[in-house]
């Protein structure tokens, strides 16, 4: 498969509102000569699209083109171990105790959700409604059928169809994956003490798709489906996706400002290593399977200029990306969050002889 293929395979169908991706070559490493020679990172799938939309923008601005290979969070954790990419992401973070053993530094880009979504006959999206244990026994393989008593006490009025229930979850090591089994391991001890959570597990039940594109896939294509996707994906291919019961007992719809109330009271500074997880978060309206994703860079840089500037783009994201992130629902990281993160670069990213390479802005 080609790279404009690969490009194409983002989502199912092709949105109008994404429809600039179909023609990116910047993120897809076409070209030659400069362009080749720019930044390259591997990993997570949550983020893309707005990666994609970064490396437009960015590219038209500086001249500087990205090479983002979209292959998972457990991938792009493997590339970057390996020293094949200038940066990896993760929507799995790792501990400090982790970063320490492989000599990697790690810092949050974006905040985005994780929605459960279903192809259910009759049941259009936001009318489903959810909780934790309820969608670990699902996974589990308790709970076979979408007319199963569980689900009519959730769903009072809603007529439920007598059909088999359908689990998909991704096949490939996902962050996504983590944020969700995560959740289903604060939500039932019975998932926790039989499955766990993690960026690949061992599912009871159901058919993997990989990628963020193959789970919608599946989910679009199999009657009876559900399954868990990074919110674009779902918003863009119009999959019904559920309400789900959050910490306050509410029963609320994924959105943008969803994701901004669990995200609202993360303590990024108290965080060693920017390790943080968002999920079930307290706070009125805020969505229980909320997540950020991470960059992941080796603390001392064999190649010092690229590394500048990899984190010369990330700057430039976290300081004139946020409305284009806005706009494709994530949760930009607050301005005080980006001076924690940048000021840690000037202690954490080093060249050989340990002088520090980010000196601010160009």
């Amino acid at each position: 498969m080609n790279d404009t293929m690969k490009v194409r395979r983002l989502f199912v169908r092709r949105p109008a509102k994404l429809a600039w991706l179909l023609a990116l070559t910047a993120l897809a490493g076409l070209g030659t000569g400069a362009e080749a020679a720019g930044i390259s990172g591997a990993g997570a799938t949550f983020p893309y699209p707005i990666y994609a939309k970064w490396a437009q923008e960015y590219k038209a601005a500086t001249g500087v083109a990205l090479n983002y290979q979209s292959i998972g969070s457990g991938g792009g954790i493997r590339q970057i171990e390996r020293g094949t990419v200038d940066f990896g992401a993760s929507d799995k973070p790792l501990t400090a105790e982790e970063l320490d053993k492989k000599g990697l530094v790690q810092f949050p880009m974006i905040v985005g959700g994780v929605l459960p979504v279903v192809n259910v006959k009759g049941i259009a999206a936001g009318q489903l409604r959810l909780d934790g244990p309820t969608l670990a026994k699902i996974y589990l393989g308790e709970i076979k059928t979408w007319n199963d008593p569980a689900l009519r006490a959730l769903n009072p009025g809603l007529s439920l169809p007598d059909q088999a229930i359908s689990p998909i979850y991704r096949a490939d090591g996902s962050g996504t994956t983590f944020i969700f089994t995560h959740y289903l391991s604060e939500a039932s001890d019975t998932w926790k003490q039989k499955v766990g959570a993690g960026t690949a597990v061992a599912w009871p039940v159901g058919v993997g798709g990989k990628g963020n594109e193959g789970v919608t896939s599946y989910v679009s294509r199999i009657p009876g489906g559900i399954g868990y996707v990074e919110h674009v994906y779902a918003f863009e291919n119009h999959l019904a996706h559920v309400l789900l019961k959050n910490d306050q007992g509410d029963f609320v719809a994924p959105s943008r400002e969803a994701f901004a109330a669990a995200a609202a009271g993360a303590d990024w500074a108290a965080a060693p290593g920017f390790y943080l997880l968002l999920t079930n978060q307290h706070g009125e309206g805020s969505w229980p399977i909320t997540g950020a994703s991470f960059i992941l860079m080796h603390r001392q840089q064999a190649k010092p200029e690229v590394a500048r500037q990899a984190l010369a783009f990330f700057d430039w994201s976290y300081r004139k990306g946020a409305g284009m992130a806005t706009g494709l629902d994530y949760v930009p990281i607050p301005e005080t969050v980006v001076d924690q993160i940048e000021t840690s670069w000037t202690s954490h990213v080093v060249d050989s002889s340990g002088t520090p390479i980010w000196q601010g802005a160009p």
